[in-house]
């Protein structure tokens, strides 16, 4: 620097001596010079003597600007006080001179100092703005020029000549145009066409410098945007488009979304979306699309059966001028999904079928189909029920419904069959059809009675045409298969019990042929007929007709018709009596007679006098008899047993009870209302002497004793019991097996409605006093005489349940007497004489309602005895 500065003093100082030699000093000094800086020695150069410029006061006087110099008080000297800036003092002015003015005093004097500040190069050119945003049409030719505003110096001369340059650049120059005017001309000129689409933007940078040494420079960056020209078509990303659609997709649905891509600006890359052709042409309602977004949704129904492939030519158009448009497809393959169920058809059909059909027979031919494909479309068939039905492919989607196993009507008359079908989709589909094969009947089933013997109770002396019982056969065939008729098909009875011959069945009773009711012909008399067994036979109406048959057993109850006849003695001829014997006198009818006896004088208590013997046809309770003394009433000497018609003493007989006793004694049975005898018994009360000689004589005379070992009369008698007795265990030893065989009948064999009950019956065995008991292992026995036995049977019926159904009770009416089947055990007494007189009243006969049909509990007793 201080080389620098050396010439610049000397300078100024030979500038400021010829200032003074002219009346004016005159300095120069260069800008931005540093505070202290010595312009001139301003004293020395105005003449003043050392000391003298601070005595006179040598000051500096501003003239309306700051002068940015002073006066050094001590020495006098011009020096830099500030800053100095050429161009914010002068400007652009050339040359830049302030003029000072210096005051001195004593004497007071005005010197003029003109400094002059020279330019250094401390400014760099510049420009207006740092950034210049220019606009150039895309489609602007090569050459063409854009004026540009240029940059300024605050310097002068050449530090204030400025060259422009630009940075590298392809498509743009810069130009200086020389004019007339004071400034030059800056062009930007294109020297290559545009492509906003490859480079929307151009950044350049333009400098300036000027020609001071250094030189400054300044820069301006050029912001270039190409505008944009439609001269560009949408693009789609993609010329085709495939797209998978399920067939049950919905409304809706988004099937795409195409993009297409305009690289112009503005209004001409905004493209709209539009479906130009589509194929085929009947799906223009199926897809829509959004002309903005380019989404393809779904806007009906898709169907794989009817079309399975989609051609959407899609077209992209801007909004340009004129408008430009770029173009794609969109294949959409439906894919199937299961959305069909099979469908089953029976193209033919075969029924009803015959129950007898054989194994194989076509039923009916079904067709199966499925409209989906691959998996969803394959079908598999079965039958439910399985069986006796099932199904035979014949080809493809064809089948045969068959008979696989024997038909029965009568289990089964009408199938309701069902063809189930089942595709292969997940989750598979299903369909079905039903099948009615009704099965008509043949005539394979004979008519079945419910019990194969059927046990009926009757009542002698019924009304002829009563109704015994109801005898019904089941046909399980249908029509005239199953329509029954019944008849009478054999059986009787003969022997002594028929008159000495044989009579049949049908001459007792008859069937009706529609109804199975069984009445009476004539009334039934119980000492006539005990028992008739015959056979009920019932017949189909088929072709041929089949039969089934039915044991009927037809026992006659008993009714208290016969009184008690009394026996004459074994004699048979009245005669005088022993003691302990009575002789017998006939009375008026067989229900009266006279007896007479002995006893002697102080006979003890019990001793028997006399025995009323007296029979009665009838049966069990009927025939059950008992001995009463009816005359004389009160304490009399005699008695008389009430079972066994004894009679004895009741105590020691006396003189005071006369010579004679009349005794009444009355016979009555069990029955209901009962029936009685009359005997009257006239006692002679005779000396002991007299007694046995009545004895002895009645011995030998022709009139016999009762007694069983007086006379060869009383051995013809004994052998005519035994005989009697033999032929009464035989028949009760016969029935007790019927009553074993009716028993093991009803207790394994089917047991119908109407005519078995709940189970086998109760047996009701009596004991000597009276009492009922349960029992089914033992009965009890009560000898009452010794002479010629009869046997009777005692069978008590339990309780029936109604006939079968309603319909059961509307066309069989309830017997209207005490009649009814049986069924389960009898009772039967099957002892060795003598045998049991049962001390019991018969059960009566109870009739109720339960439900629709009737129920009926009766009793009726036989009684197997052996009467005198």
């Amino acid at each position: 620097m201080g080389v620098w500065w050396g010439p610049v003093v000397r300078v100024l100082v030979l500038q400021a001596a010829w200032a003074l030699g002219g009346g004016q000093v005159r300095y120069s000094v260069p800008e931005e010079a540093r505070a202290g800086t010595v312009v001139g020695r301003l004293a020395q150069d105005l003449g003043l003597e050392a000391g003298e410029p601070e005595a006179r006061r040598l000051r500096l006087v501003a003239q309306g600007r700051r002068a940015s110099v002073e006066v050094s008080g001590a020495s006098g000297a011009l020096v830099v006080s500030s800053r100095l800036d050429r161009e914010e003092l002068c400007g652009k002015s050339a040359p830049c001179a302030l003029r000072l003015e210096v005051l001195v005093e004593r004497p007071l004097r005005v010197f003029h100092v003109e400094l002059e500040v020279t330019d250094i190069n401390d400014n760099a050119p510049l420009f207006p703005a740092a950034r210049k945003n220019l606009s150039i049409a895309e489609l602007s030719l090569p050459g063409s020029r854009f004026p540009l505003e240029g940059a300024s110096d605050a310097d002068i001369g050449a530090n204030a000549q400025l060259s422009y340059t630009l940075s590298p650049s392809e498509h743009f120059g810069i130009e200086e145009e020389n004019s007339n005017s004071r400034s030059k001309s800056l062009f930007l000129v294109l020297t290559k066409s545009l492509d906003r689409e490859t480079m929307p933007v151009h950044r350049l940078v333009l400098t300036a410098s000027d020609g001071g040494r250094p030189s400054l420079s300044g820069t301006m960056e050029l912001v270039i945007l190409v505008l944009d020209a439609n001269d560009n078509a949408p693009q789609f990303n993609q010329s085709v488009y495939n797209v998978l659609l399920p067939e049950d997709a919905l409304e809706g649905t988004l099937v795409a979304r195409v993009n297409a891509t305009d690289p112009d600006l503005g209004i001409n890359r905004e493209v709209v979306y539009q479906i130009d052709t589509l194929v085929p042409p009947s799906a223009s309602d199926v897809f829509s699309i959004d002309d903005k977004t380019g989404e393809i949704r779904l806007t009906g129904a898709l169907d794989f059966e009817a079309v399975t492939f989609y051609d959407l030519h899609i077209k992209a158009k801007d909004k340009g001028t004129p408008p430009l448009s770029g173009h794609c497809k969109v294949v959409v393959e439906v894919v199937d999904v299961n959305d069909n169920a099979p469908e089953v058809w029976v193209t033919s059909l075969s029924v009803p079928v015959a129950e007898d059909a054989s194994v194989g027979t076509v039923v009916a031919l079904l067709s199966v189909s499925d409209r989906d494909s691959g998996a969803n479309g394959r079908v598999r068939c079965a039958v439910w029920p399985a069986g006796p039905f099932g199904l035979v492919a014949t080809f493809a989607g064809s089948y045969s419904l068959v008979l696989r196993e024997a038909l029965d009507r009568e289990r089964v008359s009408e199938y309701e069959v069902e063809v189930r079908a089942e595709d292969g989709g997940a989750p598979p589909l299903r369909a079905s059809r039903g099948v009615r094969v009704p099965v008509s009947d043949v005539n394979d089933n004979a008519p079945a009675f419910a019990q194969a013997v059927y046990t009926v109770l009757a009542r002698e002396n019924n009304a002829a045409g009563a109704e015994l019982a109801r005898l019904w056969a089941r046909d399980p065939d249908e029509a005239g298969n199953g329509r029954v008729s019944y008849s009478v098909a054999e059986g009787g009875v003969g022997g002594a019990s028929a008159g000495g011959g044989w009579r049949s069945a049908s001459s007792y009773v008859s069937v009706d042929a529609e109804s199975g009711r069984l009445w009476a012909l004539q009334p039934l008399d119980y000492e006539e007929l005990q028992v008739l067994q015959f056979e009920v036979r019932a017949v189909d109406a088929g072709e041929p007709p089949l039969c089934g048959n039915a044991t009927v057993q037809l026992f006659v109850v008993d009714e208290n018709d016969n009184a008690p006849a009394l026996l004459p003695p074994a004699g048979g001829g009245p005669g005088p009596g022993a003691s302990g014997e009575a002789a017998w006198v006939p009375g008026a009818g067989p229900g009266a007679g006279a007896w007479w006896a002995w006893a002697a004088w102080g006979a003890p208590a019990g001793q028997v006098v006399a025995k009323i013997r007296a029979v009665d046809a009838d049966s069990g309770y009927n025939a059950w008899l008992r001995y009463e003394l009816w005359e004389p009433r009160g304490k009399g000497p005699f008695r008389v047993g009430l079972y066994s018609g004894e009679v004895s003493t009741a105590r020691a007989l006396e003189e005071a009870d006369g010579p004679r006793q009349r005794l009444v004694i009355v016979v009555r049975d069990h029955g209901e209302p009962a029936r009685s005898a009359t005997a009257t018994l006239s006692v002679s009360l005779v000396e002991g002497g007299e007694a046995a000689l009545a004895a002895a004589g009645s011995s030998s005379g022709s009139g016999s004793g009762l007694r069983a070992s007086s006379g060869a009369e009383g051995g013809a008698s004994s052998s005519s019991r035994n005989v009697w007795l033999v032929v009464a265990i035989c028949a009760v030893s016969s029935l007790f097996l019927l009553a074993v065989v009716l028993y093991g009948a009803s207790r394994w064999a089917p047991r119908a409605a109407v005519l078995s009950g709940p189970g086998p019956a109760t047996l009701v065995c009596a004991s000597e006093v009276g009492s009922w008991s349960y029992s089914q292992r033992q009965s009890r026995s009560l000898c009452v005489a010794d002479g010629a036995g009869k046997s009777d049977l005692m069978v008590f019926s339990p309780n029936f349940p109604p006939p079968p159904g309603a319909a059961a009770k509307e066309t069989q009416p309830e017997p209207p007497a005490l009649l009814d089947t049986v069924s389960g055990p009898s009772f039967l007494a099957s002892r060795p004489f003598p045998l049991v007189a049962l001390p019991a009243r018969p059960l009566g006969c109870r009739w109720w309602e339960s439900g629709s049909a009737a129920r009926a509990c009766c009793g009726f007793v036989f009684v197997a005895r052996e009467a005198a």
